[in-house]
């Protein structure tokens, strides 16, 4: 697959926590336009906004499935016109509506990496996690090992193999989740490794040999808590914004990227301006670099 310059963004602000409409600018949204930090990347863009009208059914899973069937439409619509996706707002659950849409425009056998940075592995299956929480199994939803209506409703034709996946970061798991992930062929690339990135780098490298083009995830969270102090599961002990920002960068060298997100910003009160203020920049530092390196130039299915 050859590599093509960005010429066009297509930016999907989601302003939903799951299937709720955020009040306000929770999820930063107005805040990053207002920024002109769309921008960054040089090249035009639009915005649009999914909208869901509510809940259609008495079931979580369905309706999580549904409004991600509205953020996979927007996807490959964008795709179609050769743009590249960044998805902004929302939180991890809407990743799903990425793979989906990117899946509906590119075709299910197109071979999608998925790098995902993230405090957590999200890798969590309704046997395996203590909480329950929907919010926690997004990875497993697309690697094809939970809610099987939510993965179908998000438009994901075909689970993801997990040697297509790489979790940079995570250093709070469930043990079960651990465990799960331990047996399957998830690259983990531990906090400590990964920034600055010693094995980041060679787990690009792998995913570039088996890839036709990569999907970069991040959760606001993959910061140390004192750079996202709203954000609603933060955690102490992380990198810092330039070590992600590295590991950004590290990821869009490959020229690889077709997809990029930001999301769980939490702009609420005085923390939220400072937790906005660190989206900003990761942001406006993974846009230039992209724009520096390109992204993979795919086969459209029509």
């Amino acid at each position: 697959m050859t590599g093509v310059s960005l010429r066009h963004l297509h930016v999907i602000g989601v302003r939903y926590r799951r299937t709720q409409l955020a009040l306000d600018d929770e999820r930063g949204l107005d805040a990053y336009a207002a920024s002109g930090v769309y921008g960054s990347a040089g090249v035009p863009f639009d915005v649009v906004e999914p909208r869901f009208a509510g809940l259609t059914s008495q079931c979580a899973v369905a309706d999580l499935g549904s409004l991600n069937g509205r953020i996979a439409g927007e996807v490959a619509a964008g795709c179609r016109e050769g743009s590249a996706i960044l998805m902004t707002g929302g939180d991890c659950t809407h990743a799903t509506g990425v793979v989906g849409g990117l899946q509906t425009a590119y075709g299910a056998d197109l071979r999608l990496g998925l790098v995902w940075l993230d405090a957590h592995g999200d890798f969590n299956t309704p046997r395996t996690s203590l909480s329950g929480s929907l919010g926690g199994m997004p990875v497993a939803v697309c690697a094809g090992l939970a809610h099987a209506p939510w993965r179908d409703a998000a438009g994901i034709r075909a689970p993801l193999p997990t040697h297509r996946i790489a979790l940079v970061g995570p250093r709070n798991l469930d043990t079960a989740e651990e465990q799960l992930l331990r047996a399957t062929d998830v690259a983990i690339v531990a906090p400590a490794d990964g920034f600055p990135g010693s094995p980041l780098e060679p787990t690009i490298e792998q995913l570039k040999r088996s890839c036709d083009a990569l999907y970069l995830h991040v959760d606001a969270d993959i910061l140390d808590a004192s750079h996202v102090p709203s954000h609603g599961s933060k955690e102490g002990g992380g990198p810092s914004l330039q070590h992600v920002s590295d590991a950004v960068r590290t990821v869009m060298a490959s020229g690889m990227v077709i997809a990029f997100a930001l999301v769980s910003i939490y702009n609420q009160g005085a923390a939220g301006r400072n937790s906005v203020a660190s989206g900003i920049e990761l942001l406006e530092s993974g846009l230039r670099a992209w724009r520096e390196h390109g992204m993979p130039r795919p086969v459209y299915v029509s």
